[in-house]
């Protein structure tokens, strides 16, 4: 058993990690405003603005944890504050990153030693998430050390998800009739399941694993269309996929895949999204489990939550599909 703090909990990524520690047997207690869910049975809620580091000096009182999980996605100086109110309370510092720090264009078959992003542990700025997100990193190791995991996270799929991948997808699909899906269906998907990022973190944290670890799935474990087919399969709906080339959709200007890391704006296919080499996690124990396992549940609580609120940075919903230019297309394509 292992006594954890949660920085977040309530949320995607800190949610699978706070119902994973409690499933584990661990002794849980979660720090956030309070303003979203409430706590789940057991688990102890300290209450604070994570912007206010004299509100959260003050939620965490005197007590000690052996491992800390921060899920903090803005400003780098917020880490860095509870990094050194924790760094004599807690043995390990778990963070969960991304592979956004390292610097662009990503080299094809990338790993943890791809060059990274300029960033600053004491900056107040979170615009540039790449920066923001590797000031975070150095900031959790500017206190703990050789204590730190830093967990450089692809994309992150499964129940919760407030990102807009697959829960758009997923009621996307649930319309029916004929439906335009990013052409060739081939193309690879890397992704992890975030129940599986959250079991590897909490094992991870258990052993005291440090280091900076690139964790995602296996590269040319499936596709994209795998991705849909399955999702058809596992939901029973009845819509029929039309495969329509990048060229073809950016010429009636729809953004359609990047929502999945596919294109960019520009149109163009980047390289070194979906071909990460994380041999390192899985010599480390990380497991993944199967798609139709991470679709079937996230449908379910789809259907039992509802849709989720989107995060604040999150695009909003009708921004990889305009309905009345995908019927246009999909007019021209059947004649």
């Amino acid at each position: 058993m292992v006594k954890i703090l949660v920085l977040g909990g309530t949320h995607h990524v800190g949610r699978a990690i706070v119902e994973a520690a409690l499933e584990r047997g661990d002794e849980v207690s979660t720090l956030n405003r309070g303003l979203s869910r409430a706590p789940a049975p057991g688990v102890r809620a300290l209450i604070a603005d994570r912007t206010d580091a004299e509100s959260v000096r003050r939620a965490l009182g005197n007590a000690e944890w052996d491992a800390v999980v921060d899920t903090w996605a803005w400003a780098p100086n917020v880490v860095r504050e509870s990094a050194r109110l924790l760094a004599d309370r807690a043995g390990h510092y778990g963070y969960v990153s991304s592979r956004g720090v390292h610097r662009w264009p990503w080299p094809p078959g990338a790993d943890e030693h791809a060059p990274l992003v300029d960033g600053d542990p004491g900056s107040t700025d979170y615009a540039d998430y790449a920066a923001a997100k590797r000031g975070g990193e150095l900031a959790v190791t500017e206190s703990f050390g050789e204590r730190a995991l830093l967990a450089r996270a692809g994309m992150i799929l499964g129940p919760y998800e407030d990102v807009g991948r697959i829960p758009w997808w997923l009621r996307r699909l649930e319309k029916g009739g004929r439906v335009l899906a990013p052409a060739p269906a081939d193309t690879p998907l890397q992704y992890l399941d975030v129940r599986d990022l959250a079991a590897w973190m909490l094992r991870s944290a258990e052993r005291g694993l440090s280091g900076a670890f690139t964790v995602t799935g296996p590269p040319g474990a499936i596709t994209l269309g795998d991705l849909l087919t399955t999702a058809l399969e596992v939901t029973g709906f009845d819509t029929e996929l039309v495969w329509a080339p990048r060229e073809l959709l950016l010429r009636h200007g729809l953004p359609l895949g990047m929502e999945l890391g596919l294109r960019m704006p520009d149109g163009s296919a980047p390289s070194g999204m979906h071909d990460a080499d994380v041999r390192a996690a899985l010599a480390e124990g990380l497991t993944t489990r199967p798609l139709r396992e991470t679709l079937a549940d996230t449908w379910a609580w789809l259907q039992a939550e509802g849709d989720p609120a989107p995060r604040a940075d999150a695009p909003s919903p009708d921004t990889w599909l305009d309905a009345a230019a995908e019927q246009r297309l999909l007019d021209q394509l059947s004649h």
